[in-house]
């Protein structure tokens, strides 16, 4: 057991010789200069480039001049990370801020003898079908490999206590869920009633910042903490961003979203509420600046 870990990220860019081809999977938008650079670097050595991956999809044509776009590259995941798989693709829950549905279809294509490995990818594991899952956790019982790491979580709303005691058993890393919008709140609540056994540090929830307004957001954060979880702020991104910026709207600003993130991320509301947060002495935050001009 000691050989398996969570393995390390690429960090959105891989790449890969086979035979005469380089393969490049990115991942994220913001990484397809990075790509464009490496696929002339590889056209000047003569090697055909192909080009594949998320970061892909919203822009095909960002590459076109010097790869090869589109096509299959079977168990890419690993050229991102050793330790990962993936056992199916698809989401039926079609976020409009999630890629996954638009890409991979919102019916679920099960890959049965998917390589096990200790980190698993999958988009939703709770909205699989029954036997699905059960075959998933059979495969993990079966090989012996620890599951290390459901990265993409479960789906508060068909999260239940059967979804509980099927994946209990094998999951030795956190249970990982979103609480995105404020309408989840009842589903996550009720995920949080079946995890109450579990430890704090074993119930991360993502929470997406800076598409609903500032108060809304800090709410589904505080409802987190009060619950007993340990929540995971990721600012709003454009799925076809270039750079890796937020997309500011309502009335959050690039430095609240950054100061945000960085309270939750590092878990700075275990010292303090966010208004009493600051980065350091001479950089506060913008609410603390104003609450000083007020005492003045």
């Amino acid at each position: 057991m000691s050989d398996f870990t969570r393995g390390s990220w690429a960090g959105g860019l891989a790449e890969w010789i086979d035979g005469d081809t380089v393969f490049l999977s990115v991942a994220f938008t913001w990484k397809l200069d990075d790509a464009y650079q490496r696929a002339i670097f590889w056209k000047a050595q003569g090697y055909r480039v192909r080009a594949g991956g998320p970061g892909i999809f919203t822009r095909k044509h960002y590459l076109a001049d010097v790869a090869e776009i589109g096509g299959s590259a079977p168990d890419a995941v690993i050229r991102h990370n050793p330790m990962a798989t993936v056992a199916s693709r698809g989401c039926s829950v079609g976020c409009w801020f999630c890629i996954v549905p638009k890409m991979e279809g919102r019916t679920y294509t099960e890959l049965p003898d998917f390589p096990v490995r200790p980190v698993l990818c999958d988009n939703n594991l709770s909205d699989l079908s029954r036997e699905y899952q059960e075959h998933i956790v059979s495969r993990y019982r079966a090989t012996g490999v620890p599951l290390l790491d459901a990265n993409s979580g479960f789906e508060p709303r068909t999260f239940d206590d059967e979804v509980y005691r099927r994946w209990q058993p094998i999951l030795r890393g956190p249970w990982r869920f979103g609480f995105d919008e404020a309408t989840e709140g009842a589903d996550v609540e009720r995920a949080f009633r079946l995890l109450r056994d579990v430890s704090s540090r074993r119930k991360q929830v993502y929470t997406m910042i800076g598409h609903e307004p500032f108060a809304v957001c800090m709410e589904r954060i505080r409802r987190v903490i009060a619950w007993g979880g340990e929540p995971y702020a990721q600012p709003f991104m454009k799925l076809n961003a270039l750079e890796k910026r937020p997309h500011v709207r309502h009335d959050w600003t690039p430095r609240l979203l950054s100061d945000v993130a960085r309270w939750v991320n590092r878990r700075g509301w275990k010292s303090g509420d966010f208004d009493t947060y600051r980065r350091s002495a001479r950089n506060r935050h913008p609410a603390q600046a104003d609450q000083l001009e007020l005492a003045a």
